[in-house]
């Protein structure tokens, strides 16, 4: 049973891949700081380490005791707006201590990695759906900070060697389908779950930004992959890896998308209820479309959706409201 540490495990979308990994048959080991995370989320069984990816004796001594082989790394701080307004934060959080994180791994010979990337190190693309290899251009501190990791990997793997793969990740959604899992943050800034919030009657109503976008209904389209769909994309990656595909950055999306009105009307079908719409202005750096070109995850990791149709994606996280509406507690 090849035990696996993942960082950031209690939260979103790192429970919900320990929780795959189980599945699978893997041995998943969690450290989380739990800044965001939730220990309740750590499934039951399932060593877990309360502290910080930069604490290097312990990360140390979480491999050797565990017996760790690979890493599948979700620790990080990810709200845009928060990283614009504290981007040292968000360059300490995220760059620096994952390369302290990273260090302390090779120096225990621990030499596969699986990064938690997002699509923000695009910025606003020139071409949708948008290649691995388009320009990255990251127009906040949040997605510059990720960039930075993807960079120091090649040199890292120069220097000692180091395995990894980046998944550029779209709009994650949705939740375990039998609602023991979902999304429960702190500030919550998801399209989907402040839609859900509006149905419970838990928020006054949903405000689309912007309602004069180039799209058919004038709201933005986003590609929003289940978190399901997304946790098996970590471990297929990880299985890549250990078969010898070699390093490099992958999306992970659906290849299509649903404007922000869709999302409301298919939330309304599924809930039955009523959700109050407030047409607000536009958010700067908003662009129209958001959509990942997935041809090469499918075709080298052999990855493809399973989950994804927003109404799946819309049921899933229901159920999770349904079952935890203040979230976790």
């Amino acid at each position: 049973m090849e035990s696996i540490l993942v960082s950031g495990g209690a939260g979103y979308i790192g429970s919900h891949t320990v929780k795959t990994l189980l599945d699978r048959g893997y041995k998943p080991v969690v450290l989380d700081n739990l800044v965001t995370g939730h220990w309740q989320s750590v499934a039951r069984g399932v060593p877990f380490f309360q502290g910080d990816i930069a604490d290097s004796h312990l990360v140390r001594r979480i491999v050797e005791k565990e017996h760790v082989s690979a890493v599948i790394h979700f620790a990080a701080r990810s709200l845009v707006g928060e990283s614009a307004e504290k981007p040292d934060l968000y360059f300490e959080e995220n760059t620096a201590k994952t390369n302290r994180f990273v260090s302390s791994l090779l120096e225990s010979a621990v030499k596969r990695l699986i990064f938690s990337s997002t699509a923000a190190t695009y910025g606003i693309p020139e071409e949708v759906p948008i290649p691995e290899n388009a320009p990255t251009s990251p127009i906040n501190p949040y997605g510059f900070s990720k960039l930075m990791i993807e960079q120091s990997f090649s040199w890292l793997e120069k220097a000692y060697g180091l395995e990894w793969i980046a998944l550029r990740y779209f709009n994650a959604a949705g939740a375990a389908l039998d609602g023991s899992l979902g999304e429960d943050h702190i500030p919550e800034t998801h399209l989907i779950p402040l839609i859900l919030k509006a149905a419970l009657g838990q928020r006054e109503g949903i405000s689309i930004f912007g309602t004069d976008y180039a799209t058919p209904d004038g709201t933005c389209i986003r590609d929003y992959i289940h978190v399901l769909d997304l946790a098996n994309a970590h471990i297929l990656a990880l299985e890549a890896l250990g078969k010898g595909i070699g390093s490099g950055v992958y999306n992970v999306g659906t290849g299509s998308g649903y404007s922000v009105r869709e999302v409301i009307e298919t939330a309304r079908q599924v809930t039955g209820r009523t959700i109050p719409v407030v047409e607000s202005p536009r958010r700067p750096g908003d662009p129209d479309r958001l959509i990942a070109k997935v041809a090469k995850i499918q075709t080298l990791l052999g990855w493809s959706p399973n989950y994804s149709s927003l109404e799946q994606i819309v049921e899933s996280a229901w159920t999770w409201h349904l079952r935890h509406p203040n979230g976790f507690e």
